[in-house]
């Protein structure tokens, strides 16, 4: 999530939210009469590895009650605790290994008697669940409500806050969904993509621009204008049965300002406080600085992202818990591949920690990669498992982050005059990664101007980037619509988040298909097809080995190898003209191979003694014995 995007959204986000001084408020969803509004988690399961479970419970006026637990085989209930506010309390129970489904009767004996069944469920035993997502995946980034409408009953919902549908305002909702995703699941296919990964799709209940879904307002609901949690449990479902992986987008650090846990807060240290709203300072830095002021710590670890998102305390063991456990209740739910971590770098160090393990430890295959949107190979690796010291008990244990240092350098390669060099560059510094193959690469996304302006409107460059997106090391993420030149600078954000021709009934054409395509939209679309689904049924260009060679007169080389004897050679030119290479000096990869074949245009090449490669064109070579 990127910072203009959000001092901007502040300021279209209309009242604004409470100081962090600001005293609880009842939530308004909390109706007077009604003794318990909810309890989260909202179910939970037997059997899970960890047996200890948090409940926060919220109605008005229950601390006042005393808790009491029927009797039930495997489940004891471990004490109940109360908050500063009078209308929470913590439940704590231990689920044992014998514990069976069923449901636990809870009483709540307060000015007022109340009696609440709380269930237990069985896991489900499908191993096609929490697949994880690798290098052999094709990830496909988008936007619900911008990519396709596929349940116009679900565009307004009268409870929301924000009830109107506008196409022609970037900010507003514009109406897409989880329908409208699955109802394209061929399309994603016929480009060899393999996963999906929507921006949030919990509830989003802001006043506006609440369509990126970055300001969650209930952990525990997929907004209702994308669909119901049924329905996003059936969403991965579907998707599994296609082939498709889903990677579920999240938010740890804050929280939207009409979350009812921030409008009827548990206790005042449920979120980071200050005297006078207080912003992060956006510096990373500040965590491993060895000379750094305990102020710039502060400042970034607890100071807010924005007016809009409160900064949640996760040094709170009781807010850590909690939201661990709401991550936990989607994996086994909704049995989702991987999680997509947003402004990792700005929770608190020891909470990411506790956070990663606890899901590692239920989950081992569990896809896990954060943004950590930083100015260094150095300090993106840091919150990566890496080969560092721990700094200040920091060690981090996630798999993979999205790798910013080689999305800057292929801006760098394509840009006009471009430099190869600074690809070589990114990746060299991947010695400092436990396994650099577990970061996600890609060109561009929601928070940045789009690749296909950034370089001029090129498409021979922009094939270039796709070239390299699908062939280098990692997992490859394309944003939506940059297979068919969608165009725009981030400035403002809502640009480059334009609706995907054709997912709207009323839209003229429909760049899904292939009539509906432009001339030039069809020839980016193939060279993506035919790259993505080559990639998809080569294992080589998933898990093979890379070899790079330093670039030469401002063209880039590198090998993608297995010990099976398979190979591909990619050769970028960044030149305008063309160049001439004399490929004897590839001879440790080259040698054993008599031809290659070109991989985009099918065509044989028999001289792998040297080759003219034209201006601004990547070749991509199958060798050949």
């Amino acid at each position: 999530m990127k910072i203009s995007h959000l001092l901007l959204a502040a300021l279209l986000c209309g009242s604004a939210a409470p100081v962090a001084t600001a005293a609880a408020v009842p939530v308004e969803a909390v109706k007077k009469a009604a003794p318990i509004a909810r309890i989260d988690p909202t179910f939970w399961w037997v059997g899970m590895k960890n047996p200890k479970l948090q409940l926060l419970v919220h109605g008005p006026g229950i601390a006042d009650s005393k808790v009491a637990l029927a009797a039930y085989p495997g489940v004891t209930m471990d004490g109940f605790q109360r908050l500063e506010s009078p209308n929470y309390l913590l439940v704590n129970l231990t689920i044992g290994p014998d514990a069976k489904p069923g449901k636990l009767k809870l009483s709540f004996d307060g000015k007022s008697k109340t009696k609440y069944e709380y269930e237990l469920r069985a896991r489900e035993t499908d191993k096609g669940r929490v697949q994880g997502v690798n290098s052999s995946d094709f990830i496909y980034f988008l936007m619900p409500d911008r990519f396709a409408n596929g349940d116009t009953k679900n565009d307004i919902i009268k409870t929301e806050r924000a009830r109107t549908i506008a196409r022609d305002s970037m900010y507003a909702r514009h109406g897409g969904d989880l329908k409208g995703i699955e109802q394209h699941f061929d399309y994603l296919k016929s480009m060899g993509v393999t996963a999906i990964w929507p921006t949030p799709v919990v509830e989003n209940d802001m006043p506006k621009a609440s369509y990126h879904g970055y300001a969650l307002t209930d952990y525990y609901q997929v907004d209702p204008r994308y669909g119901t949690n049924e329905e996003y449990r059936q969403f991965v479902r579907n998707a599994h049965q296609n082939g498709l992986k889903v990677i579920h987008d999240v938010v740890l650090n804050h929280v939207g300002s009409h979350n009812y846990l921030f409008l009827d807060q548990p206790a005042k240290d449920w979120f980071n406080r200050w005297p006078t709203f207080t912003r992060s300072n956006y510096n990373s830095q500040a965590l491993n600085d060895p000379y750094g002021s305990k102020r710039d710590l502060d400042l970034y670890n607890r100071g807010w992202f924005d007016t809009t998102m409160p900064d949640v305390n996760q040094s709170n063991p009781l807010v850590a818990t909690y939201i661990i456990q709401n991550f936990l209740w989607w994996l086994e739910y909704t049995g989702l591949d991987s999680y997509r971590i947003d402004t990792y770098p700005y929770s608190d160090p020891q909470f990411l920690m506790a956070w990663n393990k606890a899901l590692l430890d239920e989950y081992p295959q569990l896809g896990m990669f954060g943004e950590a949107w930083v100015g260094s190979t150095a300090q993106q690796a840091f919150f990566a498992q890496n080969i560092f010291q721990p700094v200040d008990g920091f060690k981090s244990n996630l798999p993979g982050v999205l790798d910013f240092q080689s999305q800057g350098a292929i801006w760098d390669a394509l840009k006009e005059k471009g430099n190869v060099g600074k690809l070589y560059d990114a990746l060299q510094g991947d010695w400092m990664y436990q396994d650099a193959t577990r970061n996600v690469v890609f060109m561009d996304n929601h928070d940045m101007s789009r690749i296909y302006s950034v370089i001029g409107e090129s498409l021979p460059r922009l094939k270039m980037g796709f070239a390299w997106l699908l062939t280098t090391r990692g997992i490859p993420q394309l944003y939506y619509g940059t297979e068919i030149l969608m165009k725009n600078f981030s400035n403002p954000d809502g640009l480059v988040r334009a609706d995907f021709p054709g997912g709207w009934k009323e839209d003229k054409r429909s760049a899904f298909t292939q009539a509906g395509r432009t001339a030039q939209e069809n020839e980016a679309y193939e060279y993506v097809r035919t790259l993505g689904t080559y990639r998809k049924a080569h294992p080589v260009l998933q898990t093979g080995k890379l070899m790079q060679f330093i670039p030469q007169d401002n063209i880039y080389t590198y090998f993608r190898y297995d010990d099976q004897g398979n190979t591909v050679m990619v050769m970028l030119n960044s030149n305008e003209g063309e160049k001439s290479v004399d490929l004897t000096r590839f001879a440790e990869r080259l040698n054993g191979y008599s031809a290659a074949s070109d991989i985009m245009t099918g065509t044989t090449v028999s001289d792998l003694k040297a080759v003219k490669v034209p201006g601004y064109t990547a070749l991509v070579w199958e060798l050949k014995k």
